[in-house]
């Protein structure tokens, strides 16, 4: 009858001993099991878990690189916008038939806005260019430095050059004509963003986009060559970046003496010229609030995704990790009911027939 209680004490303190070196190594790393088949049927939960934890991380990845980019392209519309409302709200202003001094360094300034305007849309983020579609490796304005003097550019001071033997409406109606040209070695835009623009109707390649969720992408590029979300309206071309072409190499074509030729034509040349200024101004404004929208929209996303990972994480932190203080507890517990059992295995073993009969 000892030997079978003391058999029974050992095997229910061998039990014990192995809940101890279990609770010991729990209160340790934190960890419910080491190898991931020891959990059991949460495997599969835990496996699903992870997936989605990683799926949501790409995606705010992929939404922080996106913003990295947009926030470029933001300072660029930002700047270009300052170029259009500097030449709509004042160079323009002060250039009259009246003064034939007001035309002495608008030439000049328009070639120098025409040069930092090309490589502001040839702006590149991490070593892609941002407003080239999803030609990401070649630059949209193909010779930057060459827009104030290239073909584009001669064209247009072509039809300047006109007024007088023809009137300024006839004038504009060209430069808006050359402006809008596609046609290999006139427009300054590159091969790709040409190639597409051209394209039959429904077939251009779709605006650059970064996933936010299954099956959902939200679209922030911007093509240098046309319009992405604004509408154009007034005196324009129906792109905001054709629209500052025309009108800046108009003004660089211009001379005084047209001014004093044809006074009358000369200033409605000019108050043409303006309100293609004030039409590049509005759009590039609407563009950069409707990127502005999509950076919002962005954020949410992530922000979404945060809260949502943030849910996961602890379910998986249920199934990974176990509670520590609850484990300290049990850690206690268990050495307290080990050495109890110990003593009784002692006890158990100092016992004889004597002294059980006595």
């Amino acid at each position: 009858m000892t030997i079978d209680l003391l058999g029974s004490v050992a095997r229910e303190t061998a039990i014990l001993r192995t809940r101890l070196a279990t609770l010991t190594r729990q209160s340790a790393d934190g960890l419910r099991a080491q190898n991931l088949g020891d959990l059991g049927p949460e495997v599969s939960r835990l496996v699903s878990l992870r997936g989605e934890v990683g799926r949501r991380e790409v995606y705010k990845t992929s939404m922080d690189q996106a913003l990295g980019r947009t926030g470029m392209m933001q300072e660029a519309l930002g700047r270009l916008t300052e170029i259009a409302r500097d030449f709509h709200s004042t160079v323009t202003q002060r250039i009259t038939s009246a003064d034939p001094n007001s035309l002495t360094t608008v030439q000049a300034q328009a070639r120098a806005a025409l040069s930092e305007m090309a490589h502001l849309l040839n702006t590149q983020h991490a070593g892609e260019y941002l407003f080239g579609g999803t030609d990401l490796t070649q630059p949209p304005i193909s010779d930057p430095d060459q827009l104030a003097t290239g073909q584009m550019a001669q064209d247009v001071a072509a039809a300047i050059g006109n007024l007088g033997a023809t009137d300024a409406a006839t004038v504009s109606a060209a430069t808006k004509g050359i402006a809008q040209s596609t046609a290999a070695g006139v427009t300054p835009f590159s091969a790709f963003l040409t190639a597409d623009e051209t394209a039959p109707a429904g077939s251009q390649e779709a605006r650059r986009g970064v996933p936010s969720a299954d099956g959902e992408i939200i679209g922030y590029g911007i093509k240098a060559n046309a319009n992405a979300q604004a509408v154009s309206s007034g005196e324009t071309t129906g792109s905001w970046a054709r629209d500052m072409m025309r009108n800046l190499m108009s003004l660089a074509a211009l001379t005084p003496a047209q001014m004093a030729s044809d006074p009358l034509e000369f200033d409605k040349l000019v108050t043409t010229i303006r309100d293609g200024f004030g039409a590049a101004e509005a759009s590039l404004g609407e563009e950069a609030g409707a990127l502005g929208h999509v950076e919002a929209r962005m954020e949410s996303a992530q922000k979404r995704h945060d809260q949502l990972s943030t849910v996961l994480e602890g379910q998986l932190s249920d199934i990974q990790y176990v509670d520590m203080a609850e484990t300290l507890s049990l850690l206690q517990a268990t050495k307290t009911t080990l050495d109890a059992s110990y003593r009784a295995i002692g006890s158990l073993s100092d016992l004889n027939l004597a002294n059980f009969l006595r």
